[in-house]
């Protein structure tokens, strides 16, 4: 598959999951994420066909130095996987962390925009560009606890909708995938590190991987270019809602 694809969150879960398999699918990647290890590791793996780009994508001066810093050889980008994106806290809409709220309206609202931005000039240049958003069931479904990040990833599908219809007369491709329940290092981060309470959340059935994503991912971006999958939600067979899962222990 001979195309630039751009993927933020780079660094761990779907993410790295999706930079693996599209670079084993023949794609140039620019990784991007905060965790410069994590990446080297991954530039270690691939080697040319992968640039690394370290930046936090709600710094937006530091999107748009980014993007501005590519080598000529990943400059023209095709494919935009808007991946980066967190869950921060899980209390009642009153006892909310205000940090906690800034961080996930940042990351997952103003961070999408920042880096779309930065690279509209890119995925416009010939009518061919891709954007992949990826949401979550909680931008269809407000769950208890759920409150401010649930409203950052409803506000993720608007803006998907938003961009498929303004880009419409480019010829650009736009769409989202909205996983469930995918066992990352998504609870730990919502729990500060607490391993034992985000452990509990993929017990007692079976998740999805970072890997079951990625290839969906594959496949949505691999359709002949006259089929644009708009709006994709994938969960585990054991997940009926974002309330309602079958356990077994």
């Amino acid at each position: 598959m001979d195309k630039t694809v751009f993927i933020t969150g780079a660094s761990s879960g779907i993410g790295r999951a999706t930079t693996r398999l599209l670079a084993e699918k023949g794609c140039r990647i620019v990784a991007c994420g905060r965790r410069e290890e994590r990446l080297a590791a991954l530039k270690d793996e691939w080697g040319a066909k992968l640039h690394t780009l370290s930046f936090d994508v709600r710094d937006r001066d530091a999107v748009f130095r980014a993007v501005e810093s590519l080598p000529p050889d990943f400059r023209e980008v095709d494919i935009l996987i808007n991946n980066a994106g967190n869950a921060h806290g899980m209390d009642l809409i009153d006892q909310g962390n205000l940090d906690d709220w800034d961080a996930m309206i940042d990351i997952n609202v103003k961070g999408l925009l920042y880096v779309t931005r930065a690279l509209l000039p890119s995925l416009l240049k010939d009518g061919r560009g891709h954007i992949i958003n990826i949401g979550s069931t909680a931008g269809k479904e407000v769950y208890p606890k759920g409150n401010v990040y649930c409203a950052s990833k409803f506000a993720v599908d608007a803006i998907n909708q938003a961009l498929r219809i303004d880009l419409n007369a480019h010829g650009v491709r736009v769409g989202a995938v909205n996983p469930g329940l995918v066992q990352t290092e998504f609870s730990e981060v919502r729990f500060k590190g607490d391993t034992r309470r985000a452990e509990s959340v993929y017990k007692g059935y079976q998740p999805l991987t970072p890997e079951d994503i990625a290839e969906i991912i594959y496949f949505v971006i691999s359709r002949p270019w006259h089929v644009n999958i708009a709006d994709l939600v994938v969960m585990p067979t054991d997940q009926a809602s974002s309330t309602i899962v079958r356990k077994f222990t």
